[in-house]
């Protein structure tokens, strides 16, 4: 299964909302160093703000979080010496709601991925340093030194792991997502969408998976139909009217037009997720540094701190992101294979 670009699947692939048109102005303003929407302010010290100045996307939410010595004491020295973590997120030119994008005061970099990082630098006792550009340009700053590690929605992949280290925290997962008050679920068998109507963006990893469902339910005498629409606003006019039974995208971009359209007539639902990389391994987004750099193993355990002592399900549950929560943090866990990735 091929694995697109985090621009391919978040912005071609997502389609998320209508909203996402709305931010769109203020998306562009977001530059290369970028200070994150959560800094404590008044705030006691050791506090991180999750979630603020998201548009509705996400709660905004406190968390306390201190330096653990045990693990700081892991990190190469040279990180450690500069007391800073350099941390990409790929987010231009549009951003992509809830993950990464500029908040609703139109300038700061808000979204899940950059306060994720925040809390892993907060462990490790490093002053987190926001560095947002194109996708592309992330990695040329992690080749180069430029950048530490980056939490940017990467997929972990076989074929990435020749030149990167992984320590992973989230499941990367699509979705179906039907009006709120739809009885249909996806129960993870694909049998199950035998003679509804889908849409889904062309291009996409979820077209891929969506598309050999279609084959399979064909050899059995059975159908699925899949539309395709140029747009966020059709697909959703598609989804109220009934033209369609659901959309089938991102897991988070699902979640983010969810959360907006909770309060609205035209309310929405996920109606179930699947591994992105198919029904033989469970996809892995994970935090991305330079192979050998020592990075990976001091992150890691600092993602299972935050796993074990509570902060990293508030954090996802600002989100709205709780069905993508891994049970623990693993160095270089098994990617997409390299025929797929």
């Amino acid at each position: 299964m091929r694995t697109l670009s985090l621009r391919s699947r978040l912005l071609r692939g997502l389609t998320a909302s209508t909203a996402v048109a709305t931010l769109a102005s203020g998306l562009a303003a977001c530059g290369g160093s970028s200070d994150a929407a959560g800094t404590s302010g008044s705030r006691p010290p050791g506090t991180v703000v999750v979630g603020a100045l998201s548009n509705g996307a996400g709660k905004e939410t406190d968390l306390k979080v201190s330096e653990v010595k045990s693990i700081s004491a892991g990190l190469p020295k040279s990180i450690a010496k500069k007391g800073r973590l350099v941390i990409g997120v790929g987010a231009l030119p549009a951003g992509f709601p809830p993950l990464a994008y500029v908040g609703e005061d139109q300038k700061s970099l808000t979204g899940a991925e950059p306060d994720f990082g925040r809390l892993v630098a907060a462990v490790l006792g490093l002053k987190p340093e926001l560095k947002n550009s194109t996708w592309e340009n992330m990695f040329v700053g992690i080749d180069s030194g430029k950048v530490d590690v980056a939490f940017a929605n990467v997929t972990d992949t076989e074929e990435r792991k020749k030149k990167y280290e992984f320590a992973s925290y989230r499941q990367d997962n699509v979705a179906f997502e039907v009006p709120k008050k739809s009885t249909w679920n996806f129960d993870g068998d694909y049998e199950n969408l035998a003679g509804r109507t889908f849409s889904v963006s062309r291009g996409t990893n979820q077209e891929k998976i969506l598309l050999e469902w279609k084959a399979k339910l064909k050899k059995q005498g059975k159908d699925l139909t899949v539309k395709y629409y140029p747009d966020a606003n059709s697909v959703y006019l598609a989804l109220n009217s009934g033209k369609i039974d659901a959309h089938f995208g991102p897991n988070p971009g699902i979640a983010y037009h969810v959360a907006q359209t909770a309060k609205s007539p035209n309310a929405t639902r996920n109606a179930g997720k699947f591994s992105g990389a198919g029904v033989k391994l469970q996809g892995l987004i994970a935090a991305t540094s330079k192979k050998d750099s020592g990075l990976a193993k001091p992150v890691s355990e600092a993602i299972n701190y935050l796993i074990e002592n509570g902060q990293y399900a508030k954090w996802l549950a600002a989100w709205n992101l709780s069905n993508e929560a891994v049970g623990t943090s693993r160095v270089n866990p098994p990617g997409l294979p390299l025929d797929n990735s």
